[in-house]
C-alpha cells in the first residue's frame, strides 16, 4: 500500500479530538492493543477502524491511537483479563477539570476508559490496510 494514503492526524483542541472521535467511531479494540506507558506518560490504543475521511467506508485500517501527558488511567467494565476481547469504540469526548483534561473513550457495552491529563495531544496515525483474507 502507497504510504501517502496513510493519515495522520493531530488534536491538540476539541476540534481536533472530535475530528478523531469521527473517525474512530466504529472502531474494534482488542483488550491486549491497549497499553499505558506509565512512566512515558503515554496511552495507546491500536484500533481497527473504517477510513470516513476519504469516503471509502468499505476500506479498513489498522491505526494506532496515541495520547500523550497521561497522568491517571481508569476503566470502567472491561475484562482486562479477557486479552481476546474486542470492544468497539463509539466516541472520545473531554471535560476540563481544573487545572487537567480527562479524556473519556466510550466503548459498547457501558464500558469506557478516563485518561487524566495536563493538556489534549492525541494523534491519530494510520498503520497499514486490513486486507480482507
Amino acid at each position: 500500500m502507497d504510504k501517502k494514503y496513510l493519515a495522520k492526524i493531530i488534536a491538540t483542541d476539541n476540534e481536533g479530538l472530535q475530528m478523531i472521535s469521527a473517525c474512530c467511531a466504529g472502531a474494534k479494540v482488542k483488550i491486549s492493543d491497549i497499553k499505558f506507558l506509565q512512566s512515558n506518560k503515554i496511552f495507546l490504543l491500536s484500533v481497527q477502524r473504517k477510513k470516513i475521511e476519504t469516503g471509502k467506508e468499505n476500506q479498513k485500517i489498522n491505526s494506532i491511537c496515541k495520547f500523550d501527558y497521561v497522568d491517571h488511567v481508569k476503566s470502567k467494565n472491561i475484562d482486562q483479563k479477557n486479552q481476546d476481547l474486542v470492544i468497539e469504540l463509539i466516541g472520545i469526548n473531554y471535560l476540563k477539570n481544573k487545572e487537567n483534561y480527562e479524556i473519556n473513550l466510550i466503548f459498547n457495552n457501558n464500558s469506557h476508559i478516563s485518561l487524566t491529563t495536563e493538556t489534549i495531544e492525541v494523534r491519530l496515525e494510520d498503520q497499514s490496510e486490513v486486507k480482507n483474507l
